[in-house]
C-alpha cells in the first residue's frame, strides 16, 4: 500500500499554538500511520513608511523584529515536531516565508496535495479557529482537529455520525482509510434533532459494514437537553472511540463563515480528535 502523508500548517504570527497541542498532532500523526509534512509558516510585512507614524514608533524597525521573531519561531517549531516525533514517523519539515494574511490560503492550498490534514486544535487562540476553518472548507480533503489531551496509539474504533447525507458518507470513507485491521465502528445517529431520511439509518449502515467485513455496531443517541455536538462526542467517548468522524458542513462569503450546528459546537468544545469532510 502507497504511503499516505499527513498536512500540518503552522502559523508564528501573530503568535504559535502551544507546543503540547502541536505535539499531540504529531503523536495523532502517527496513529494514522501517516508519514507528515510540516509547513511552518514565516510571516513578510509589507514595510509602509508613515511621516506622522515615524515621528512616535519606528514603524519599519517594529516590522522587521516581528518577521526575526516569526522565522526564529519557524526554526523553533522544527526542532519541537522532530522531537515529537522521534522514531515514530517519517517527517518533513519546511518554513514558508510568506506574506502578511496569506498564511490561510497558502495552507488551505498545500493541503490539497497530502491524503489528509491534522490540525492541532486549542479554543483558546482564533488563529486554530481560523486555520480549521480554512482548511476544511476550503482544501477539498479530509482534516481532523486534535484537542492537546490525546494520546497516541493504534486506531483500533472510530464513531461515524450518521446522518445519510453526502457529508457523512463522505466523512465515512475518509475515516475507514485509517482504521486499524480488526477495529470496530460506532454508528452514531441522533434521533431527536432533525428529520431523517429512515426509521433505522445506524443499524442500516451498521449492517452494510458488516456485510464488507467490518466489526460494527449502530447507537441511537438522544439529546437529553443537550447540543447535538456534545451528544456526538459523549456518545463516542462513551463508546471508547479513539476518533468521531462527521461531515462538516458549512459554507463562506469572503471568510465569514456560516457553519451548521454540529459544526460550529465541535469547533466550540473539541473533545477528541474529529474528522471533517467537506
Amino acid at each position: 500500500m502507497p504511503n499516505r502523508i499527513a498536512y500540518m500548517p503552522l502559523s508564528t504570527y501573530p503568535e504559535a499554538l502551544p507546543d503540547e497541542t502541536i505535539r499531540a498532532a504529531v503523536g495523532f500523526a502517527a496513529t494514522l500511520r501517516c508519514n507528515l509534512h510540516v509547513s511552518a509558516f514565516a510571516v513578510s510585512i509589507p514595510h509602509l513608511y508613515s511621516p506622522l507614524g515615524g515621528l512616535l514608533l519606528d514603524v519599519p524597525g517594529l516590522a522587521k523584529s516581528a518577521e526575526e521573531k516569526s522565522k526564529a519561531e519557524c526554526r523553533r517549531l522544527e526542532s519541537l515536531v522532530q522531537d515529537a516525533a522521534g522514531q515514530h514517523l517519517e517527517l518533513d519539515c519546511r518554513t514558508r516565508q510568506i506574506m502578511l494574511g496569506a498564511a490561510l490560503d497558502m495552507a488551505a492550498g498545500e493541503a490539497r496535495y497530502f491524503d489528509i490534514s491534522v490540525l492541532p486544535w486549542t479554543g483558546e487562540t482564533a488563529a486554530a479557529r481560523d486555520m480549521g476553518e480554512s482548511v476544511v472548507f476550503g482544501s477539498g480533503r479530509p482534516a481532523v482537529l486534535v484537542p492537546p489531551a490525546t494520546s497516541p496509539g493504534s486506531l483500533g474504533h472510530i464513531a461515524v455520525a450518521w446522518d445519510a447525507s453526502r457529508f457523512a458518507a463522505r466523512a465515512l470513507h475518509d475515516a475507514l482509510l485509517y482504521l486499524a485491521d480488526g477495529g470496530r465502528i460506532s454508528v452514531l445517529t441522533v434521533r431527536d434533532e432533525k428529520p431523517l431520511s429512515g426509521s433505522d439509518i445506524a443499524a442500516t449502515l451498521a449492517s452494510w459494514l458488516e456485510r464488507r467485513g467490518q466489526n460494527a455496531r449502530a447507537v441511537n443517541v438522544a439529546l437529553e437537553g443537550r447540543s447535538i455536538a456534545a451528544a456526538l462526542q459523549d456518545a463516542a467517548q462513551s463508546e471508547g472511540a479513539q476518533l468521531l468522524a462527521m461531515g462538516g458542513f458549512g459554507h463562506s462569503r469572503l471568510r465569514d463563515f456560516v457553519l451548521g450546528g454540529a459544526t460550529k459546537g465541535v469547533l466550540s468544545d473539541l473533545r477528541l480528535p474529529v474528522l471533517l469532510s467537506h
